[in-house]
């Protein structure tokens, strides 16, 4: 971060009332910090460390639309009575050199294993809550399903930049037909982790980071759950999830014909953080191969 930025973060500590500033997380577009606000209360510090980014993944990220999504949807959950973390106030810069900030309560963690049941319950719970009144910035503007078509045919030829041998995509038509007449009726996070569950004894009291989120059927969630769930520092329990979320509501359907279009769009983004966001060299051929088994796979449900 530069000196400027700094200074900014500094001030705006001063404006706030805060003392300890302490970074606790850093990812590819965002920095967290720790700091105890004027009531003696922990409060978290979501800082953006350019206005606009880039990586394999998503070539046109832009931060201060993703902190909107983030205050917008916290504050509506919140009033849901869903567990998130509060936000407080949202800064804008007014110039480059100036960082946009987040201000919102900072959610404690015991460190406990976490309870997959609990756990579907809640994104239970999620998928019934009326989504808010806005377009999530991971849909580019368009319908859902336009925006994972777009992705998908993307991030493979982004891969096939890494990977020697890489055969062609599914064609586009084929996707496009599992994704037809699908509901954007439901609020999704599409980015559920261990990383971004804060819990106590096991149960969580805060989902964080919603930059992943989409309108769309709970499939896509569980999609994105069950690619997730093949890491084990996910702390994932597909078949726990599964057997909360129906306490609830009604599960997903395995037989739906898009769920592996929507495992196929969750795979290719965790083969780009392999290959190229954080290169691992024991995870990331594994993954561009399981790519490939889940293209067959929506080959074979063509028709």
């Amino acid at each position: 971060m530069t000196s400027e930025r700094f200074a900014e973060l500094d001030s705006l500590a001063e404006r706030w009332g805060l003392s300890g500033l302490e970074l606790v997380g850093k990812g590819l577009e965002f920095s967290v910090y720790r700091a105890q606000g004027r009531d003696g209360l922990p409060v978290a510090v979501r800082l953006a460390h350019r206005r606009f980014d880039s990586n394999a993944n998503d070539p046109h990220v832009d931060t201060r639309a993703l902190l909107l999504q983030e205050y917008e949807i916290a504050r509506h959950l919140a009033a849901h009575g869903l567990p998130v973390a509060e936000a407080k106030e949202l800064v804008l810069a007014d110039g480059p050199s100036s960082p946009d900030v987040l201000l919102s309560a900072y959610v404690s963690d015991d460190g406990s294993d976490l309870d997959s049941f609990a756990l579907g319950q809640l994104l239970a719970r999620l998928h019934q809550v009326p989504p808010p009144r806005l377009t999530p910035v991971a849909s580019e503007g368009v319908p859902t399903a336009s925006a994972l078509t777009a992705r998908i045919g993307r991030r493979w030829t982004e891969i096939g930049r890494l990977v020697d041998d890489w055969p062609d995509p599914p064609p586009v038509p084929l996707i496009a037909a599992h994704l037809t007449d699908r509901t954007e009726e439901h609020l999704l996070h599409l980015d559920v982790r261990s990383a971004n569950i804060r819990r106590r004894e096991g149960r969580a009291v805060a989902l964080l980071d919603w930059s992943n989120a989409l309108l769309g059927p709970p499939t896509l969630e569980f999609g994105r759950l069950i690619e997730y769930a093949r890491y084990p520092e996910n702390e994932l329990d597909m078949t726990a999830i599964r057997s909360g979320y129906e306490t609830t509501t009604t599960l997903p359907p395995d037989s739906d014909p898009a769920l592996y279009v929507y495992r196929l769009d969750a795979a290719l983004m965790l083969a780009l953080v392999f290959l190229s966001e954080a290169p691992d060299a024991s995870r990331g051929g594994a993954a561009a191969d399981h790519v490939r088994e889940l293209a067959g796979r929506v080959g074979e449900r063509w028709g």
